[in-house]
């Protein structure tokens, strides 16, 4: 039988519902009959229901990385509490009579590998780059012309502020800020407007409590627009003056607030086939300026080692159409996994993949794709954060010899002997804490440690926040 797991089940229900839901179905014998192909691709079930008849749900998985879920329930949710429920009989290892896969299951068949097909004959050799999207040129190039008009009104009011000196924040440059921040969106600026909501923010705290603290993060706020705004209208000016305004790779169509399309990207060459992903660590955050839940999962290449994040984005106003993100504890076969322009730490997202169970053999490996020299780690992670538009932390996998308590907190130490302070970003999720709560000392010796680079204003130095554990057995979890 197919191996399921309520993991599984868990992140692909549309919500929390569903899955109590069909757990509730499953638990109480809501199916009068199971059957399942030979071939263990087809599974269906007879489930009692609220109609006059009983509703026959299916899974199949002809295509692994892409199961279909069918049910004849009048249910809009997808997959619906009953194809949710026949999971869970999978998952329980219930006994599944065989049958024949239905010959409407296998039309049905033909027609997705016909599409595929088709799919397939139109596109280039899959070894060559995608033909990109065609580009309308006059009306990319008024976007373009339209944003450096933003770019020029924000670069006003900036250099005004500093002039002013950041004394003056509050007051009526606070009404400005958040006038500013409005018109930004009929400028195809929503990120030039972040930031600027995030100045507001600071300015509005700051008139509340008059804490100094404020300023300082107002000046790293004010770094990174500045940073953005030179950058960016060298940037657009470049792609008007030589007529290129079609896409390219440059992280900043993403950071002026652009948003891209799988196929964008594809068609830049930012793509990997068959490439297996372990989810490491998982968390939830909130955009206050954005006004946005985030969901960020942090995942190893096997491979290569690398370090790449999923972005979920859930806006406040949309929160509860949009499906949260959770914690994976599979392995991910992806067919085909695309890349965001970035540095280190860059985002990811495919259509479909397959999840397997994590072995000894996965965590071996990626054990030893750990990097074992901290301070070549640490000058990688400085001259990444010294960017003003990189993010605050760089995600790494560090090979250690021990973590241990000192009286200034705890320190991980490598195999030559080299140390970095173990400490919790501000404002973030505090995994430091979960340390003195493992259960043995064998985790904090000779083990893989996943966790990010940040800089420490108060300090002045590097220090590094872990986010999980990477043992022979296992991966624990500091930040889930």
């Amino acid at each position: 039988m197919r191996q399921i797991t309520e993991q599984y089940i868990t992140s692909i229900a549309p919500n929390p519902a569903a899955v109590k839901n069909a757990r509730k179905i499953s638990s109480t014998g809501g199916f009068v009959k199971l059957n399942a192909s030979s071939d263990d691709t087809f599974y269906m079930g007879e489930c009692t229901g609220s109609g006059s008849s009983n509703y026959i749900t299916s899974a199949d998985f002809a295509d692994p990385a892409k199961p279909v879920y069918r049910c004849s329930c009048p249910s809009r949710q997808f997959p619906c509490k009953h194809s949710l429920a026949l999971l869970f009989e999978m998952a329980a290892k219930k006994p599944f009579s065989p049958c024949e896969i239905p010959e409407d299951i296998l039309q049905k068949r033909k027609k997705i590998e016909a599409k595929a097909e088709k799919s397939q004959a139109q596109s280039e050799d899959k070894n060559a780059p995608k033909a990109a999207p065609k580009v309308n040129k006059a009306a990319r190039t008024k976007k373009l012309k339209k944003q450096l008009e933003g770019l020029d009104m924000t670069q006003e009011l900036v250099n005004s502020l500093l002039s002013a000196g950041l004394g003056a924040m509050g007051g009526n440059s606070v009404s400005a800020y958040r006038d500013l921040a409005k018109q930004l969106g009929d400028y195809y600026l929503p990120g030039p407007q972040a930031y600027i909501n995030e100045l507001v923010l600071e300015m509005e705290a700051f008139r509340e409590d008059s804490n100094v603290g404020h300023y300082t993060r107002a000046a790293g706020i004010l770094s990174r627009l500045r940073a953005l705004l030179t950058k960016s209208k060298a940037y657009l000016n470049g792609k008007l003056e030589s007529g290129e305004v079609g896409d390219d790779d440059s992280a900043l169509y993403e950071a002026l607030g652009g948003v891209w399309k799988l196929d964008q990207l594809q068609a830049l060459g930012l793509k990997k086939e068959n490439a297996q992903l372990m989810q490491l660590a998982f968390n939830v955050t909130f955009d206050q300026a954005r006004k946005e839940y985030i969901d960020i999962g942090w995942w190893a290449d096997l491979e290569t080692g690398e370090i790449s994040a999923t972005y979920n984005y859930r806006p406040l106003k949309a929160v509860k159409y949009v499906k949260q993100d959770d914690s994976i504890f599979e392995l991910a076969k992806i067919p085909m996994l695309t890349y965001y322009p970035g540095g280190s730490n860059r985002r990811i997202r495919w259509e479909a993949a397959e999840f397997v169970p994590v072995t000894a053999k996965h965590l071996d490996q990626l054990r030893s794709k750990a990097v074992s020299d901290l301070p070549a780690a640490v000058k990688a992670a400085k001259n990444e954060i010294k960017n003003a538009l990189s993010p605050d932390e760089t995600v790494s996998l560090i090979r250690f010899r021990r973590i241990g308590k000192t009286d200034g907190g705890y320190v991980l130490e490598d195999h030559a002997g080299n140390t970095i302070l173990l400490d919790d970003m501000p404002g973030g999720e505090k995994t430091t804490l979960r340390l003195p709560m493992l259960p043995n000392r064998d985790i904090l010796e000779d083990q893989v440690l996943l966790g990010a680079f940040y800089y420490d204003r108060p300090r002045k130095r590097i220090c590094l926040q872990p986010y999980s554990i990477v043992t022979g057995e296992t991966v624990v979890r500091l930040m889930y």
